[in-house]
């Protein structure tokens, strides 16, 4: 029962941030996963077989609202299963103390990534032309390797891509990835099902994240209308970071200079982003008409 409601709450804090960010779902509950002392195989696969659940969930939601565009939702989703499955293959194949560094230094990669893109300005919309299958392939590809090599990574690799293009809209960037996330958990999920046939496996875990993040889905949707996304966006990435970076300096040995330098160095420049984006939400706020700071609050953004 106490691992039930940890990894519950793992679960619940991923899908708060997932839900006020349309991403990072992935990458916040793997990085709780590790914490608790899963092995980066058994977390990834744990998240994936979760968030076939929780992408169905969504792309229904998003689909009744009209956000999802069926073409990109192919176009993304078919190479990002094969991606998916391969990196799924690949990252079960290696040992544990290979697969530790790894997954770490993706997800420092990844937070750090997060932390940057709604620390710096939002972009501005541009001619709604549509993204070109020459992007939206590859893309998927890679998003989808490193969503299952990394135990998450797909939100934030295709979303913030395809919200800088500035061609499409916002609602229907975050509506067709979540959607497609569908197709992409489901091929990872098979991937280590398969090579993992060997393994303990436990169900308990993938429920309770799977009740976890349905229980915070409502609060996550209040909350995107309250709190600055660009604030949440550097608060989960900067957290990501920090903990990722434990197991990096552990695994490598670092030892110059020492962990606690490096750890105190990491928090200071997490605080002072988090000041720099308060303080840019601030003035952006004061110089923006009203209609244009709620539009704000519900659609995502991107550096």
């Amino acid at each position: 029962m106490p691992a039930f409601l940890l990894f519950a709450i793992g679960g619940f804090v991923a899908q708060l941030v997932d839900g006020s960010l349309g991403m990072a779902y992935g990458v916040t509950s793997t990085t709780i996963l590790l914490t608790a002392g899963l092995t980066p195989a058994l977390a990834s696969a744990s998240v994936h077989l979760a968030e076939i659940g929780t992408s169905v969930v969504s792309g229904v939601s998003h689909w009744k609202f009209g956000n999802v565009d069926w073409k990109m939702v192919l176009l993304l989703g078919v190479p990002g299963a094969i991606g998916a499955f391969l990196g799924a293959t690949a990252l079960s194949n290696l040992s544990t103390e290979a697969a530790e560094p790894w997954m770490a230094a993706i997800l420092f990669g990844l937070g750090l990534y997060v932390a940057l893109k709604f620390a710096l300005r939002p972009v501005r919309r541009r001619q709604l032309t549509g993204v070109s299958p020459k992007l939206l392939a590859p893309l998927g590809l890679v998003a989808g390797f490193v969503d299952a090599t990394g135990g998450g990574g797909w939100g934030p690799v295709s979303t913030p891509t395809l919200l800088s293009t500035g061609k499409i809209e916002p609602r229907k960037v975050i509506g067709s990835v979540d959607t497609s996330e569908f197709l992409v958990a489901l091929a990872a999920s098979v991937g280590f099902l398969t090579a993992l046939a060997d393994q303990k496996f436990s169900w308990t875990t993938v429920a309770a994240l799977l009740l976890g993040g349905v229980i915070a889905a409502p609060l996550a949707a209040y909350l995107v209308r309250i709190v600055p996304m660009r604030l949440i966006g550097v608060g989960a990435g900067g957290l990501i970071v920090l903990t990722n970076a434990r197991t990096l300096v552990k695994g490598l040995d670092i030892t110059t200079p020492s962990p606690t330098l490096i750890y105190v160095a990491i928090t200071a420049a997490w605080v002072a982003a988090l000041a720099y984006t308060v303080r840019g939400v601030v003035r952006e706020r004061a110089q923006q008409p009203v209609a244009e700071q709620e539009e704000e609050q519900v659609e995502p953004v991107a550096g």
